[in-house]
């Protein structure tokens, strides 16, 4: 080996030692990815969105789940019982902090939007409703590469760069990119372009969407209890208020599992199951007709005879027998989604 070979293998030695020890550099445990180019792209950017039938329909009082950011504490607290049973047909489904969306329409200050990861049959392009522009945040940049976070908490805050000032509080099962890990923190990506922490407590980390676990039925009653006491609210699919669907499909999708997002189109996945073969975990769907018209609810059966579900404006998430008459006389079916 000549004097000017062993000069540059010597260089790229130091560069790779350098690389190790720099906290932030590749292979060490400061940013540890990167954002590749991509087409534009629109995420969500308030920590829950509520999407619309139609623009500008709402209410005075609606105000707080309008604004950027939001305030879905406010909004949901503010609201009585028929306040909330209004929203009825006039909401069509939230969506979380970073989700994905397909730019559908523009209409003034709002747009029209599809949730990409919320399956329906009302179009191609995941559900579809009506929100404020500036919850929206369109960029070329993207991370589908990276590992990420999905919020184990109930809500969990997100602090700016001091670890100490509040920037954010976002649902359960919100999903970020990771930058880094460091200690009891996790650095993650934000919809903006920039980067805030998250306690590590309150969140799992996962390299790619099939390192999550395939849960047992029980794994999956017990997400589900620790909402017990939340109030229902129509189109909720967060922390901050669950409708029937939101929350089955928000439970299972905790777990790595997608199912439609409405109540009639969960019962066409899976496979049926009879009432003699409930196992916990599985899905229970209520119709109109005494059981033989559309579908407008479901629950999650719970074990020895019970389930829990949202069940409607002016109630919370509960547990009540499957024998329940206002239920049994509705009975259409059940269904289970994951292995035995």
């Amino acid at each position: 080996m000549n004097r000017s070979v062993r000069i540059l293998s010597a260089c790229f030695a130091v560069i790779l030692l350098f690389s190790l020890i720099i906290p932030g550099s590749a292979g060490a445990a400061g940013e540890s990815c990167a954002p590749s180019q991509a087409v534009r792209k629109h995420y969500i950017n308030v920590s829950v969105a509520t999407l619309w039938k139609e623009p500008s329909i709402n209410r005075t009082l609606d105000q707080p789940s309008l604004t950027s950011p939001v305030d879905i504490r406010k909004w949901t607290a503010s609201m009585s019982v028929s306040q909330r049973r209004w929203l009825t047909g006039r909401t069509e489904t939230q969506a979380l902090y970073g989700q994905e969306v397909r730019l559908l329409q523009v209409k003034g200050s709002w747009v029209k939007v599809a949730v990409v990861d919320q399956a329906t049959s009302k179009s191609q392009y995941g559900y579809p409703g009506w929100l404020p522009s500036s919850q929206v945040m369109t960029t070329t940049s993207a991370y589908d590469g990276c590992p990420f976070v999905v919020v184990s908490a109930k809500t969990a805050v997100l602090y700016k760069q001091d670890k100490q000032s509040k920037a954010l509080e976002v649902s359960f099962n919100t999903r970020l990119p990771v930058a880094a890990q460091e200690d009891s923190w996790i650095k993650v990506h934000t919809p903006a372009g920039g980067t805030a922490w998250l306690k590590a407590k309150d969140a799992l980390v996962y390299e790619q969407a099939v390192d999550i676990p395939q849960p047992s039925g029980t794994d999956l009653v017990h997400t589900a209890k620790r909402f017990l006491g939340l109030p229902y609210l129509w189109a909720g699919g967060s922390a901050y208020g669950f409708d029937c669907s939101g929350f089955t499909s928000a439970v299972y999708a905790f777990h790595g599992i997608k199912l439609p997002r409405d109540a009639s189109e969960q019962i066409k996945e899976g496979r049926p199951i009879a009432l003699d073969e409930l196992q916990p975990g599985d899905l229970l769907f209520f119709a109109y007709n005494q059981g033989k018209g559309k579908v407008h609810h479901v629950a999650m059966y719970a074990g020895d005879g019970k389930m829990i579900h949202s069940p409607k404006a002016g109630k919370t998430v509960e547990i009540i027998p499957i024998s329940t008459p206002e239920y049994a006389q509705e009975f259409a079916g059940a269904r289970r989604y994951i292995g035995e």
